[in-house]
C-alpha cells in the first residue's frame, strides 16, 4: 500500500507555551498543549497576498496536494483561523494537509482582514466588552447591516472565485470550517449563506444564545438547512460575555441546528474513546455532535480526519440548491451495544433505542460510618435501576418475591440478590456488589454500573450523575452526559 501522509518529525519547543510562537512559521518547530497540537509547516503550503476589497493587502495561504489534476473536478475545504492566529497556523494546528494528501482536496487557509480577529456578529449588549478598535478604527464585531457588505464575508467569496480560476474547484463540494473565533466566522457564513456550501464544521466557540435565537426563542436564520458538525471540547469556557452556564450554551447551539435541520428523530451515539459522537439525521439536512474528553478551548488534530470521514466525504451541495448525501469514508452510526442511564429518569438508552422502565431511577450512596463517631463518608455513588428491567434488556428469566430475586442469564448463570444484602451469588458463590440492593416502589433496585462491570465486563464510565457502559473503552464527557441526559428525560 501507498502511504500518502508522511508524518515528519519537528524539533519540540516544550518550554515555549505562546498561543502562536512566530517562530513556527516555515520552520521545524512544533508547539503542543492540551487542545493546541501542531505539525511541522508543510513545505508545499503557498503564502499568497493582494489586495483583495480595498487597498489593503490581504494573506491567505493555499495547501494543494501533489495529486492535485487539474482534469478532476476537486473539492475544496476552507479552514478559518481561531483569534488572534493566521492562516497558516491553522494550517499546523490542524491535520486538513494531511487529509488532503490523501484524498486529492485542495485546502485554503485565509487571513483575516486587516487584524487577526474575524469581523463577527454579537449581541448589542455585548458590544462594548467584546469589540475593541484596531489601528483603521474597525471594530471586531463591527457588523453591517448587509452581512454582504462584511469584510471577511467579502475576502471569502472574494477568495473562492480566485480559488475556482486557478484551479479546477468542485462547485458542489465546496466547504468550511473554523476553530474557536473561527468557528464563529463559519457560523456568520452559515447563518446567512449557507446554502453556498455542501456542509460546515466548527471547534469550540459556541455562539451566545440570545446571539442564536430571537425573543421568541425562533432562530435567526437566513439560509436554511446545512448539513452540520459542531465539536466542543469538555473544558471549554463559554463565549465572551455569556452569563449562562457552559453545558446550556453547548445545548442551545446544538438545538439550534436540530431545529434548522429539522432532526426529529433520536440520535446514534457512538463513544470512542475520549471522542463522544452524537449523529442526527434530518428531514432537510443531517447534523453532527462531538464532545471531546479531557481537552481544552481549541481542536484536536485529528478533528480534520474525523469532519472529513464522518462528513465533508459524504455530502455535496447540488446545483439546484438540494443537499445529495453520498456513503462517507466513516458510516454514522452509534455503538451496536450500549446502556446508559441517569438520575431520575423513567428511560434508559439501550443500545441506541430509548426504553422505558418500569420506575425511575435514582442515585444511591454507599456509606462508611462506622467507628467515625456517626459522620459518615460516602465511598461511591451509583444509578439504581429496577432489576426486572435488566433483566428484560437481557433476555434473562427473572423471578422476584418479598425482596428477594433470581435471574438466569442467556449463558446459563444464576445470579440472586437480597434486600439490604450487598453479597449477591454468581451460581451459588459469594460476591460482593459496589452496593447492596434496595427496594423501592415494590421493586428490587441494583447498580447498572456495578451489573455492567462485574456481570458483563463492560467499560463503564460516568459524569456525575450519568453512566455509559459499552463494550468497548469509552470516556463519557461533560456535554455528551448533559445530551443523554436531555434525552432520557424527555417523554
Amino acid at each position: 500500500m501507498e502511504y500518502k501522509i508522511k508524518l515528519l518529525p519537528g524539533i519540540p519547543d516544550d518550554d515555549n507555551r505562546e498561543y502562536l510562537p512566530e517562530k513556527l512559521k516555515e520552520s521545524e518547530i512544533v508547539v503542543n498543549e492540551n487542545g493546541n497540537n501542531s505539525q511541522v509547516y508543510p513545505k508545499k503550503l503557498k503564502e499568497m497576498k493582494a489586495c483583495l476589497i480595498d487597498d489593503k493587502e490581504d494573506t491567505w495561504y493555499e495547501y494543494v496536494p501533489d495529486s492535485y489534476d487539474s482534469s478532476k473536478k476537486t473539492p475544496l475545504v476552507i479552514s478559518l483561523h481561531g483569534g488572534l492566529m493566521t492562516g497558516w497556523g491553522q494550517c499546523v494546528y490542524t491535520s486538513w494537509s494531511h487529509v488532503a494528501d490523501r484524498e486529492g482536496f485542495i485546502v485554503l487557509y485565509p487571513n483575516a482582514h486587516l487584524r487577526r480577529f474575524w469581523q463577527i456578529e454579537c449581541e448589542r449588549r455585548l458590544f462594548d466588552i467584546l469589540s475593541a478598535p484596531n489601528d483603521e478604527g474597525i471594530y471586531m464585531h463591527d457588523f453591517p447591516d448587509d452581512p454582504r457588505e462584511n469584510n471577511d464575508v467579502r475576502i471569502i467569496f472574494k477568495l473562492i472565485d480566485i480559488m475556482k480560476e486557478k484551479y479546477n474547484i468542485d462547485e458542489e463540494r465546496i466547504y468550511i470550517q473554523g476553530m474557536s473565533l473561527g468557528n464563529a466566522m463559519t457560523l456568520v457564513m452559515a447563518r446567512h449563506f449557507g446554502n453556498q456550501f455542501a456542509a460546515m464544521a466548527g471547534s469550540a466557540g459556541p455562539s451566545t444564545i440570545g446571539h442564536l435565537f430571537d425573543e421568541n426563542g425562533k432562530p435567526k436564520n437566513n439560509a436554511g438547512p446545512l448539513t452540520t458538525w459542531q465539536a466542543r471540547m469538555e473544558f471549554d469556557q463559554g463565549p465572551p460575555g455569556s452569563d449562562d452556564p457552559v453545558e446550556d450554551v453547548v445545548a442551545k447551539n446544538r438545538e439550534y441546528w436540530l431545529i434548522i435541520n429539522e432532526c426529529t428523530d433520536l440520535p446514534q451515539i457512538k463513544i470512542d474513546g475520549e471522542n463522544n459522537f452524537a449523529f442526527y439525521h434530518g428531514k432537510k439536512a443531517d447534523y453532527v455532535f462531538r464532545d471531546v474528553k479531557n481537552r481544552d478551548h481549541g481542536q484536536t488534530f485529528d478533528e480534520a480526519e474525523l469532519v472529513w470521514d464522518y462528513l465533508f466525504s459524504g455530502v455535496r451541495r447540488k446545483s439546484d440548491g438540494s443537499i445529495e448525501y453520498m456513503e462517507p469514508k466513516l458510516k454514522r452510526e452509534g455503538d451496536k451495544v450500549s446502556f446508559a442511564v441517569a438520575d431520575d429518569c423513567e428511560y434508559a438508552w439501550v443500545n441506541n433505542e430509548k426504553l422505558k422502565m418500569p420506575a425511575k431511577s435514582l442515585m444511591w450512596k454507599k456509606l462508611k460510618y462506622h467507628g467515625l463517631h456517626g459522620d459518615a463518608i460516602v465511598r461511591g455513588e451509583y444509578c439504581m435501576i429496577p432489576a426486572s428491567f435488566i433483566a428484560k434488556v437481557m433476555n434473562a428469566s427473572y423471578e422476584e418475591k418479598d425482596g428477594w430475586a433470581q435471574m438466569i442469564l442467556q449463558d446459563g448463570r444464576i445470579l440472586q440478590f437480597a434486600r439490604g444484602c450487598i453479597g449477591c451469588t454468581i451460581d451459588n458463590r459469594v460476591r460482593s456488589m459496589l452496593c447492596e440492593p434496595i427496594e423501592r416502589n415494590n421493586m428490587l433496585y441494583i447498580s447498572i454500573e456495578w451489573f455492567c462491570k462485574d456481570i458483563l465486563n463492560w467499560h463503564v464510565s460516568t459524569y456525575n450523575d450519568v453512566m455509559y457502559a459499552t463494550d468497548h473503552y469509552s470516556l463519557l464527557s461533560r456535554n455528551m452526559a448533559r445530551l443523554i441526559k436531555d434525552l432520557l428525560k424527555q417523554n
